[in-house]
């Protein structure tokens, strides 16, 4: 969808976000995987199972050399319209080991 995404990890994963697909999502991941929101510490799960389906990237503006860290507009259905980023850490195994997610 977002052609400006270098990282194959990543374009699966917010592709993942964007169709609502919480197994697709829940399979990019590693089990023992860091999620962070604003900096404090969220329950991956619970956060994908409440996200998916209902939050999006509406733009994506910036996206690091790398492909891991993205910046662009977000919809909530609970919060409403606002900018986001998206900093993705990848395992050797190919799998993220840690999302940090926050308002922009």
């Amino acid at each position: 969808m977002f052609k400006e995404l270098r990282n194959s990890v990543v374009k699966a994963a917010i592709d993942a976000l964007q169709a609502g697909d919480v197994h697709r999502w829940a399979g990019l991941f590693e089990s023992d995987a860091i999620l962070l929101d604003d900096g404090h510490p969220r329950d991956l799960q619970q956060f994908s199972e409440e996200a998916l389906g209902h939050e999006k990237f509406t733009t994506i503006d910036n996206v690091s050399i790398d492909g891991l860290n993205l910046e662009g507009e977000f919809h909530s259905d609970t919060w409403g319209r606002f900018r986001t980023y998206f900093r993705f850490t990848i395992s050797s195994s190919g799998k993220i080991s840690k999302l940090e997610i926050g308002q922009a």
